[in-house]
């Protein structure tokens, strides 16, 4: 979201927000000298809470409740959308204190306009209100473009934010970007919802376990637990995933479900009673193991409520999968037996041109695996990603995955 602030020695009203990369910001308006420093904090702190409930309609979107009859949560999340085209009257006529009391929404977004309409009419600065009405406009138009899967300019923070849905054309560019870079380029940060990009990472994530794992004879769900003892991973969200989609969920259902159930940790919900029970059984036997007066490792014992980071779960799982990418080409690389000459001579007999494989494996061999890697894939698809994996997994090359992460190659 749009973060408000005073810069009280200019007397200046600032608007900021993240992108990704680093924050952004522009200056609203410039206040005469003297005007009130406590009445322009609560023009920004209502600001603030505007953009905020605004925000909230993106990363809740109606379109992931699971009803929309009225007065459902879905219902409310869609009345919530639809109050945009409200907050300019409410921000231009707010509702004052009448007789010790004042009327008050039942619609965050909207009171959250009203509140920044009281804070106008307390400093009756007609520029100031002109200037506020229109950064109300752009705020709320940014919020609109990213629903649509345009993520530039000020719509650009949403690439900081975890949705409970997936844009059909953000997961579209996520694949764009993931065809032409399989361990994630930079720009899958800085210009890509991260739960879209987490569902076409799931996607190439399953296609690449096929690859190692007909390769070294694994499970496709234990490929990256196997590849954590060649090099240390976060292997425990890939895997999981993994099994979601072993058991039949599409990788928008795996991703989404995942990110959501995080979502409503950090909304202070608990999502899944029945799976809490069987943590705390399984607490329970694990204590049972530890007799006498001895003290378990609290990092032994801890529980979970969710697999992911509640305060940025979708970011984190992106770079889980991108890292799960990674030790499907680390397991690969491992378990190839073919040295340079017989890979050279395979790819000759294929018909490959000398020199054409990087990993190990002839490119139609390996073309042949991802199509049974990536169902609902045309074969000329699953062979551009193929080569795209292979050519660009030379020996030593590093994934980008995220600020959060150590890079994976020293």
């Amino acid at each position: 979201m749009t973060r408000y602030c005073v810069d009280p020695a200019r007397s200046e009203l600032i608007a900021n927000w993240g992108t990704g990369q680093s924050d952004l910001a522009t200056r609203l308006a410039d206040l005469p000298a003297g005007t009130d420093t406590a009445a322009l904090q609560q023009l920004a702190r209502a600001l603030t809470h505007l953009s905020e409930a605004a925000w909230h309609t993106y990363t809740h979107p109606a379109s992931a409740a699971d009803s929309l009859e009225p007065n459902s949560e879905g219902w409310r999340r869609e009345q919530e959308r639809q109050a945009f085209s409200e907050v300019t009257k409410a921000i231009s006529q707010p509702n004052l204190p009448e007789g010790g009391s004042v009327i008050v929404s039942y619609s965050a977004l909207l009171e959250s306009a009203h509140q920044v309409g009281r804070a106008l009419h307390a400093l009756n600065d007609p520029d100031l209100t002109k200037a506020v009405l229109a950064e109300a406009a752009t705020e709320l138009a940014a919020v609109e473009n990213a629903k649509l899967g345009d993520l530039t300019g000020r719509a650009q923070q949403a690439v900081l934010l975890s949705r409970e849905d997936a844009s059909p054309v953000q997961v579209a560019a996520a694949d764009r970007l993931l065809e032409q870079d399989p361990f994630g380029p930079p720009t899958l940060f800085t210009d890509i919802d991260p739960t879209a990009a987490s569902v076409a990472a799931a996607h190439w994530l399953a296609a690449a376990t096929e690859v190692a794992a007909d390769a070294s004879g694994q499970n496709p769900t234990a490929v990256v637990l196997e590849a954590d003892d060649i090099e240390a991973l976060p292997h425990e969200t890939p895997t999981l995933v993994l099994e979601l989609l072993d058991s039949g969920a599409s990788p928008r259902e795996a991703v989404t479900t995942l990110v959501r159930h995080a979502m409503h940790v950090a909304d202070g919900v608990l999502p899944d009673p029945t799976a809490l029970r069987e943590q705390l059984d399984d607490f329970e036997e694990t204590l049972a193991e530890y007799p006498g007066d001895d003290e378990p490792d609290i990092e032994e014992v801890a529980l979970r409520l969710t697999p992911l980071d509640p305060k940025r779960p979708a970011r984190e799982l992106l770079e889980d999968l991108l890292a799960g990418i990674h030790g499907c080409w680390l397991l690969h690389s491992e378990y190839d037996e073919l040295d340079d000459e017989e890979r050279e001579a395979g790819d000759l007999a294929a018909g490959a041109s000398p020199g054409c494989c990087r990993v190990g494996g002839c490119r139609s061999t390996v073309a042949d695996r991802w199509v049974r890697g990536a169902p609902g894939l045309s074969r000329e698809a699953s062979v551009r990603r193929a080569r795209g994996l292979l050519r660009h997994a030379p020996p030593g090359c590093a994934p980008y995955v995220g600020p959060a992460r150590v890079a994976l190659h020293p």
